[in-house]
């Protein structure tokens, strides 16, 4: 509300948002985990006194630096451009409330990038002890960095006690501070092994390869099992409504999950089978299974936590749209358009009411939606929706779909938007039906309540054939039939009605 938007319809903001931050996890996490891995496995090398593994540490290191210090501080600085566009109200609200957690970070990631490339440069320059010290100041440094930014992250999805007191040290060491901290260890050291898998598929020499693969499986295969219950941890001290989307009420999470899921049996699959085959015909394409598998359950989890936070991008306080949650009843008294800074209109009239619901289209809801796009397409979500069944979804959006944020702003500018989105976008006439009687409102009240999850083909699949009782007995329990719908709340007469035009469209026993 208090900043432009960046408006690109087809792709938009969210979804270029998961794209860069999954990418830069994924190198980010390798550049903590990867950090004690080298060490770790420079100690082996001396203590078995084996310079083909001393030979492989410096290999390993090369790549490592490169990947993580090159590309992962330009996905780094890349997060930070893409969030300050898309969503600089939160952006602002992160910097200003952990102004010195941030300054803190960028002090010890400082310290990694002196410390890696010493290490690097020093191989065989320096007697073994103190270059094992810059290695641990090495991994320290890049662990503490873990540390302050997953207090920063986790604030977003439970900022506890701080939405009162506003401290800094109550936003930082939230309820779930401390197993996403242990979770997002156990990942560190997993991709370290994943990462070792890599480098352990070029060598040349046959032995050490077969050494280096079996020594990087131990690392997937235990930070694997020790992930999970961390991640359990984590999903049991979310708050109550942020839990019920990661156990099914969002589809968008039970798809990331059914990923996370398929990539964790994957991963640990291909890894035994890394270790116990060893096949070098096998190394590399094994090796390509595992990156892909670790980047799916990286993904997946962090996919599920950025979606868990809906309809918030501050659980509790600021809504994805970058409106606070105690503005909301003063806003929609005085009308958005009022106190929006960044709208060309301050008054809805007739003759602007479809530029007006484009702006407030653009400020409300493409935070979350795209227009015609790969994520979360408006037009395919309210394309068989008439004006009168867009009314009224606006007017209980957040009733309906808790993970989505209520519409905010007065009537006149709710008009507005839904004028936008059936004249605008649909195409579609603005003529209201005269009201039938409730008998014969079956048709509407499925277009009014269902059509903005899934048309009636979906609706025709799952119930073809079911008798009129079981239909209407489903209605008063849809939760219950999937955690992702909402419980229809409507009179029995409304329920009968809509009992009677699900089962005269599938065909069912009466």
């Amino acid at each position: 509300m208090n900043y432009p938007v960046w408006y690109v319809p087809e792709f938009g903001g969210g979804l270029l948002i998961a794209l860069v931050a999954i990418v830069h996890v994924f190198v980010s996490h390798f550049a903590v985990g990867g950090g004690l891995y080298l060490v770790v496995t420079e100690w082996k090398a001396i203590r078995e006194q084996d310079q083909s593994i001393m030979a492989f540490v410096k290999k390993h290191t090369k790549f490592f630096m490169l990947l993580t210090m090159v590309f992962g501080g330009l996905t780094g600085v890349a997060i930070w451009f893409v969030i300050s566009i898309i969503n600089p109200a939160a952006t602002s609200l992160l910097i200003h409330t952990f102004v010195f957690g941030w300054a803190a970070e960028w002090v010890f990631f400082l310290v990694e990038i002196v410390a890696l490339f010493v290490y690097f440069y020093t191989f065989g320059r320096m007697d073994d002890r103190t270059h094992q010290i810059i290695g641990w100041i090495y991994f320290g440094a890049a662990w503490i960095s873990l540390f302050l930014i997953t207090g920063i992250i986790d604030f977003m999805l439970n900022p506890g006690e701080w939405i009162t007191n506003n401290s800094f040290w109550s936003g930082f060491f939230t309820p779930t501070f401390w197993p996403s901290i242990f979770f997002r260890s156990f990942m560190s050291f997993m991709l370290a092994g994943c990462y070792g898998f890599l480098t352990a598929s070029f060598l040349d020499n046959e032995e050490t390869r077969r050494k280096m693969v079996r020594y990087s499986g131990k690392w997937v295969l235990a930070s694997l099992v020790l992930s999970v219950p961390a991640g359990w941890w984590y999903l049991a001290i979310l708050p109550d409504k942020a839990r019920s989307l990661a156990e099914g009420m969002s589809p968008t999470i039970t798809r990331a999950a059914t990923v996370g899921e398929f990539s964790l049996v994957t991963l640990a699959a291909a890894a035994i089978t890394l270790m116990l085959l060893n096949s070098k015909s096998l190394t590399k394409v094994l090796t390509v299974v595992v990156m892909i598998a670790a980047m799916g359950y990286m993904g997946a989890f962090e996919w599920t936590r950025e979606a868990d936070r809906r309809p918030y991008v501050v659980n509790g306080y600021m809504y994805s749209d970058g409106i606070l949650e105690k503005d909301v009843e003063r806003i929609n008294q005085e009308g958005y358009l009022k106190n929006a800074k960044w709208v060309k209109y301050r008054v809805v009239t007739e003759a602007n009411q479809l530029d007006v619901g484009k702006e407030l289209f653009q400020h409300q809801c493409f935070a979350c939606h795209t227009v015609g796009g790969f994520n979360n397409d408006i037009l395919v979500r309210t394309k068989n929706m008439s004006y009168d069944a867009m009314r009224k979804y606006l007017a209980a959006i957040h009733e309906k779909r808790y993970f989505m944020p209520p519409f905010i702003g007065n009537e006149a500018e709710q008009k507005a938007l839904a004028v936008y989105l059936v004249a605008g976008l649909n195409k579609k006439p603005l003529i209201a039906a005269a009201p039938a009687p409730i008998k014969e409102q079956g048709a509407a009240l499925f277009e009014e309540n269902c059509t903005t999850c899934h048309g009636f083909d979906v609706v025709k699949s799952k119930m073809s054939g079911w008798p009129r009782v079981k239909v209407r007995n489903a209605l008063d329990k849809l939760s219950a039939l999937n955690p992702a719908m909402p419980d229809y709340n409507g009179t029995a007469a409304e329920k009968d009605a809509l009992a009677d035009y699900i089962v005269k469209q599938t065909g069912g026993a009466k």
